[in-house]
């Protein structure tokens, strides 16, 4: 028999409550997962079939570093998504962000499975950057579609220009890490492009600097730690 002095009524969740919810999730998945259960991707990895390159300690290490950058960006994106999916004012928007968050999974799968490859790790620094990525999605969606698919398109300009980068910076015998970025560049420039087919809002450039200036931050850290 239960004790009406002691039994609580469940209440409904509210927002914040589905907010935090999600985050904890994601911060549950990224402490917890071992390092040799990689995420499951829907396409295979363009590097599949190719054979291992021939690289001295020093490239491997910058192919490492810089794999490492663009594994944690892929981390940022599934919690931007996920964020801004959560708070979507239409089932349009949040259908569309959901299929992009999709094929930054296989980004993920495909930066983690070459950081093994390559005998490195992840940032440690993910699970910081998980939850503020989640956090800035999620209230960039509260000031409506629009803003939020806006949002997308300038991130996805400035991935787009750090793959761009990334993949001068490679070694060159690094053939695996090339053909990843390489598809990775394809989807995000189309990513961006599909968010303002669908409405988004184009930024003013003060407002790309500020994101410029505070992706900055995410790369020069996680390259090293």
């Amino acid at each position: 028999m239960t004790d009406p002095f002691t039994a609580r009524p469940q209440r409904a969740l509210s927002g914040i409550d589905r907010l935090l919810h999600r985050v904890d999730q994601g911060l549950r998945q990224l402490t917890t997962r071992a390092l040799d259960q990689p995420h499951a991707e829907a396409r295979l990895s363009p590097a599949t079939g190719h054979n291992e390159p021939s690289l001295s300690n020093r490239e491997r290490e910058r192919a490492a570093g810089l794999m490492r950058v663009n594994h944690t960006g892929e981390v940022c994106a599934q919690a931007l998504y996920q964020g801004q999916a959560l708070m979507a004012r239409t089932d349009t928007t949040r259908s569309q962000l959901l299929h992009a968050a999709q094929e930054e999974a296989d980004h993920l799968a495909w930066c983690e499975t070459r950081l093994q490859e390559l005998e490195s790790t992840p940032s440690r620094l993910n699970p910081l950057f998980y939850a503020a990525s989640f956090a800035v999605g999620a209230v960039t969606a509260m000031a409506g579609d629009k803003v939020s698919l806006g949002f997308v398109h300038a991130t996805e300009e400035r991935v787009a220009s750090h793959l761009r980068a990334h993949l001068r910076a490679l070694p060159g015998e690094d053939r695996k890490s090339q053909l990843i970025l390489q598809q990775m560049l394809s989807d995000e420039e189309r990513h961006g492009e599909e968010a303002l087919d669908h409405g988004g809002e184009e930024f003013p450039k003060p407002i790309k600097d500020v994101m410029t200036v505070a992706s900055q931050v995410m790369t020069r850290t996680t390259y090293w730690i």
